[in-house]
């Protein structure tokens, strides 16, 4: 059996049946079989999965906002840790290695 390819197949088994699962997939990534641990388990039905993918995945979207716009992008974040780190003497000391390494960069490719 070749099941399509889905982030939350194994999520929603798992939710569905709360029992663990080993999941066979090809080099693409393709679902090839699905197997319990505990072989009184049975897969719940195809529609059954979709519905519970579906839940997830609208979960998951709910979230977009937060993953996106809570937090300043790494490159931000990382540039302000640098500008902290190098405006106070204890903290160039402690990170030492990261601030030379920063310095380093700056000073060959300035902007």
């Amino acid at each position: 059996m070749n099941l399509p390819k889905n982030n939350f197949y194994i999520e929603a088994i798992v939710g569905l049946t709360n029992a663990d699962v080993v999941i066979e997939q090809d080099d693409n990534g393709n679902i090839l079989s699905t197997k319990f641990q505990n072989e009184n388990i049975t897969l719940p039905s195809q529609s059954s999965i979709d519905a519970k993918m579906l839940e997830l995945q609208t979960a998951y979207d709910a979230k977009q906002y937060q993953r996106d716009r809570v937090y300043p992008s790494i490159e931000d974040q990382l540039d302000l840790l640098f500008h902290s780190i190098d405006r106070d003497a204890e903290l160039k000391s402690k990170y030492f290695d990261f601030h030379q390494a920063i310095l380093a960069v700056k000073a060959k490719h300035p902007k």
